[in-house]
């Protein structure tokens, strides 16, 4: 299929296919569009079972469908996923982002100690400027 004719196809089908073979299961990576012409990804997991009741062979399917604006954040967390299981250590840019989500909580901490303003507070403000007032009308 050439690009021409895959970006025309627009009504689900699918653009491209890879089925893996995993012992008893498949796992099918499939490429779709939505009406918008937007691609995604669904990724499958098939799995052959046998039903006692009806006597039947069966296909228990699972679908996992990953959007276009997530495929860095996904590629990512399964980079660092591999890495783990390869070298048995947390990779250096897992820990790097869990730092910076720290440092981002531990500021927005510091910004509701800055805002958090209780009306007890603003009303004794308030007492004390009717205070100051009066004061300076008698000293007139």
């Amino acid at each position: 299929m050439s690009k021409e004719d895959s970006g025309k196809k627009y009504n689900n089908e699918e653009l491209f296919s890879k089925a893996v073979r995993a012992g008893k299961r498949t796992y099918f990576f499939d490429v779709k569009a939505t009406r918008a012409g937007e691609q995604y990804l669904t990724i499958t997991e098939s799995k052959k079972r046998f039903d006692q009741q009806t006597g039947k062979f069966f296909f228990e399917k699972h679908k996992l469908f990953l959007y276009q604006e997530d495929f860095d954040k996904f590629e990512t967390a399964l980079s660092q996923a591999f890495e783990y299981i390869k070298t048995g250590e947390v990779p250096q840019s897992y820990l790097d982002e869990m730092e910076e989500i720290e440092r981002r909580k531990q500021e927005r901490e510091k910004e509701k100690e800055f805002t958090n303003i209780e009306f007890e507070d603003l009303e004794k403000k308030d007492d004390e400027k009717d205070d100051s007032e009066e004061k300076k009308e008698e000293d007139e």
